[in-house]
Protein backbone atom coordinates (compact mmCIF):
# COMPACT_ATOMS: atom_id res chain seq x y z
CA UNK A 1 0.00 0.00 0.00
CA UNK A 2 1.70 3.39 -0.80
CA UNK A 3 2.31 6.04 1.52
CA UNK A 4 0.60 9.67 0.39
CA UNK A 5 1.02 11.91 3.90
CA UNK A 6 3.21 11.69 6.56
CA UNK A 7 0.66 10.93 8.69
CA UNK A 8 -0.26 7.61 6.90
CA UNK A 9 3.46 7.15 7.15
CA UNK A 10 3.48 7.24 11.29
CA UNK A 11 0.30 5.34 11.27
CA UNK A 12 2.27 2.76 9.78
CA UNK A 13 4.33 2.37 12.35
CA UNK A 14 2.61 2.47 15.33
CA UNK A 15 6.22 0.69 17.31
CA UNK A 16 7.95 4.03 16.54
CA UNK A 17 4.78 6.47 16.71
CA UNK A 18 6.55 8.79 19.93
CA UNK A 19 9.55 8.98 17.81
CA UNK A 20 8.62 9.95 14.91
CA UNK A 21 6.19 12.23 15.99
CA UNK A 22 8.77 14.28 17.76
CA UNK A 23 11.63 14.11 15.09
CA UNK A 24 8.52 15.03 12.62
CA UNK A 25 7.96 18.09 15.11
CA UNK A 26 11.53 19.12 14.55
CA UNK A 27 11.65 18.97 10.97
CA UNK A 28 8.44 21.00 10.98
CA UNK A 29 10.22 23.94 13.14
CA UNK A 30 12.22 24.93 10.39
CA UNK A 31 11.74 26.35 6.81
CA UNK A 32 12.07 23.08 5.00
CA UNK A 33 8.88 21.68 3.70
CA UNK A 34 7.44 18.62 4.24
CA UNK A 35 6.50 15.75 1.59
CA UNK A 36 6.59 12.27 1.02
CA UNK A 37 8.92 11.02 -1.51
CA UNK A 38 10.31 6.57 -1.76
CA UNK A 39 7.15 5.86 0.58
CA UNK A 40 8.77 8.00 3.29
CA UNK A 41 8.68 11.76 4.86
CA UNK A 42 11.29 14.10 3.22
CA UNK A 43 12.37 17.56 4.02
CA UNK A 44 13.34 20.07 1.44
CA UNK A 45 14.40 23.24 1.19
CA UNK A 46 13.89 24.95 -2.52
CA UNK A 47 13.07 21.71 -3.61
CA UNK A 48 16.29 19.88 -2.91
CA UNK A 49 16.15 17.15 -0.66
CA UNK A 50 17.65 17.78 2.94
CA UNK A 51 16.42 15.06 5.37
CA UNK A 52 14.42 12.12 5.41
CA UNK A 53 13.26 9.65 8.37
CA UNK A 54 13.07 6.43 8.30
CA UNK A 55 11.44 3.96 10.01
CA UNK A 56 12.42 0.32 10.69
CA UNK A 57 12.33 -3.10 12.81
CA UNK A 58 15.00 -2.14 14.88
CA UNK A 59 15.44 1.22 14.78
CA UNK A 60 14.21 4.98 13.76
CA UNK A 61 16.61 7.13 11.98
CA UNK A 62 17.27 10.21 10.40
CA UNK A 63 18.92 10.91 6.54
CA UNK A 64 20.96 13.96 5.72
CA UNK A 65 20.74 13.71 2.40
CA UNK A 66 24.29 15.59 2.40
CA UNK A 67 25.61 14.50 5.78
CA UNK A 68 28.94 14.05 5.19
CA UNK A 69 29.77 17.65 4.85
CA UNK A 70 27.81 18.26 8.65
CA UNK A 71 30.63 18.76 11.58
CA UNK A 72 29.39 15.82 13.37
CA UNK A 73 30.29 17.52 16.92
CA UNK A 74 28.26 14.74 18.74
CA UNK A 75 29.84 12.28 16.41
CA UNK A 76 26.34 10.09 15.52
CA UNK A 77 26.13 9.78 11.80
CA UNK A 78 26.75 7.04 10.15
CA UNK A 79 27.51 5.80 6.40
CA UNK A 80 25.13 2.76 6.15
CA UNK A 81 26.34 2.23 2.60
CA UNK A 82 30.30 2.61 2.98
CA UNK A 83 31.80 2.45 -0.19
CA UNK A 84 28.74 3.47 -2.00
CA UNK A 85 27.13 6.40 -0.42
CA UNK A 86 29.45 9.56 -0.69
CA UNK A 87 27.25 12.26 0.85
CA UNK A 88 24.43 9.94 2.74
CA UNK A 89 24.65 10.15 6.74
CA UNK A 90 22.09 8.70 8.98
CA UNK A 91 21.44 9.17 12.66
CA UNK A 92 19.78 6.11 14.05
CA UNK A 93 17.65 5.76 17.76
CA UNK A 94 16.07 2.78 19.54
CA UNK A 95 14.30 4.73 22.17
CA UNK A 96 13.09 8.48 22.17
CA UNK A 97 14.88 8.96 25.07
CA UNK A 98 18.11 8.87 22.87
CA UNK A 99 16.66 11.45 20.94
CA UNK A 100 18.38 14.38 22.26
CA UNK A 101 16.08 18.02 20.89
CA UNK A 102 18.68 20.29 20.97
CA UNK A 103 21.48 18.33 19.73
CA UNK A 104 19.10 17.22 16.86
CA UNK A 105 18.05 20.54 16.32
CA UNK A 106 21.75 21.73 15.79
CA UNK A 107 22.64 19.16 13.29
CA UNK A 108 19.46 19.95 11.33
CA UNK A 109 19.62 23.60 11.51
CA UNK A 110 23.44 23.42 9.73
CA UNK A 111 21.77 20.55 6.96
CA UNK A 112 19.56 23.23 6.20
CA UNK A 113 21.86 26.23 5.99
CA UNK A 114 24.05 24.11 4.15
CA UNK A 115 21.88 23.73 1.72
CA UNK A 116 20.53 27.25 1.26
CA UNK A 117 24.12 28.18 0.77
CA UNK A 118 24.57 25.37 -1.84
CA UNK A 119 26.63 23.32 -0.57
CA UNK A 120 26.52 19.83 -1.73
CA UNK A 121 28.75 16.82 -2.33
CA UNK A 122 28.53 15.60 -6.38
CA UNK A 123 29.75 11.77 -6.32
CA UNK A 124 32.68 11.17 -7.84
CA UNK A 125 32.63 10.04 -11.45
CA UNK A 126 33.35 6.12 -12.10
CA UNK A 127 34.88 4.54 -15.05
CA UNK A 128 32.80 3.16 -17.31
CA UNK A 129 33.08 -0.54 -17.20
CA UNK A 130 34.22 -1.99 -20.81
CA UNK A 131 31.70 -3.29 -23.26
CA UNK A 132 31.86 -7.45 -22.78
CA UNK A 133 32.97 -9.21 -25.82
CA UNK A 134 30.62 -11.61 -26.18
CA UNK A 135 27.79 -9.31 -26.71
CA UNK A 136 29.94 -7.63 -29.46
CA UNK A 137 30.65 -10.44 -31.21
CA UNK A 138 27.50 -11.84 -30.91
CA UNK A 139 25.96 -8.06 -32.49
CA UNK A 140 28.87 -8.30 -35.31
CA UNK A 141 28.15 -12.09 -36.24
CA UNK A 142 24.09 -10.98 -36.36
CA UNK A 143 23.07 -8.21 -38.28
CA UNK A 144 19.11 -8.15 -37.02
CA UNK A 145 20.73 -8.67 -33.25
CA UNK A 146 22.65 -5.49 -34.05
CA UNK A 147 19.87 -3.84 -35.44
CA UNK A 148 17.34 -4.50 -32.65
CA UNK A 149 19.91 -3.56 -30.17
CA UNK A 150 20.78 -0.29 -31.96
CA UNK A 151 17.27 0.44 -31.67
CA UNK A 152 17.02 -0.02 -27.48
CA UNK A 153 17.58 3.30 -25.24
CA UNK A 154 21.07 3.74 -24.20
CA UNK A 155 19.79 2.77 -20.43
CA UNK A 156 18.69 -0.84 -21.84
CA UNK A 157 21.80 -1.18 -23.85
CA UNK A 158 23.79 -0.55 -20.68
CA UNK A 159 21.76 -2.74 -18.48
CA UNK A 160 22.33 -5.76 -21.01
CA UNK A 161 25.91 -4.90 -20.79
CA UNK A 162 26.02 -4.95 -17.16
CA UNK A 163 24.77 -7.78 -17.07
CA UNK A 164 26.96 -9.78 -19.00
CA UNK A 165 30.26 -7.84 -17.22
CA UNK A 166 28.82 -8.67 -13.77
CA UNK A 167 29.07 -12.56 -14.84
CA UNK A 168 32.32 -13.57 -13.15
CA UNK A 169 32.63 -17.01 -15.34
CA UNK A 170 32.95 -17.45 -18.88
CA UNK A 171 29.90 -20.32 -19.25
CA UNK A 172 27.47 -17.88 -16.69
CA UNK A 173 27.96 -15.36 -19.53
CA UNK A 174 27.35 -17.52 -22.57
CA UNK A 175 24.25 -18.60 -20.55
CA UNK A 176 23.07 -14.91 -20.03
CA UNK A 177 23.59 -13.99 -23.38
CA UNK A 178 21.67 -17.04 -24.81
CA UNK A 179 18.92 -15.61 -22.60
CA UNK A 180 19.17 -11.99 -23.09
CA UNK A 181 19.67 -12.37 -27.25
CA UNK A 182 15.54 -13.07 -28.12
CA UNK A 183 15.00 -10.30 -25.74
CA UNK A 184 17.42 -7.59 -27.48
CA UNK A 185 15.35 -9.12 -30.95
CA UNK A 186 11.65 -8.16 -29.28
CA UNK A 187 12.96 -4.85 -28.32
CA UNK A 188 12.45 -5.78 -24.58
CA UNK A 189 14.72 -4.46 -21.67
CA UNK A 190 16.27 -6.25 -19.66
CA UNK A 191 14.61 -5.13 -16.48
CA UNK A 192 11.13 -4.07 -18.25
CA UNK A 193 8.85 -6.89 -16.72
CA UNK A 194 9.65 -4.42 -13.18
CA UNK A 195 8.88 -1.05 -14.86
CA UNK A 196 5.35 -0.97 -14.13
Amino acid sequence: MAVFSVDEYISKHPEWNKELVLLRKLMLNTEMEETIKWGAPTYTVNNKNVIGLGAFKSYVGIWFFNGALLKDTGNKLINAQEGKTVAMRQWRFTTINEIDRKLVSSYISEAVQNQKDGKTITPPKTEKPGFPSELTDALSNDSSLKKAFGELTSYKQKEYAEYLLEAKRENTKLKRLEKIIPMIKKGIGLNDKYRK
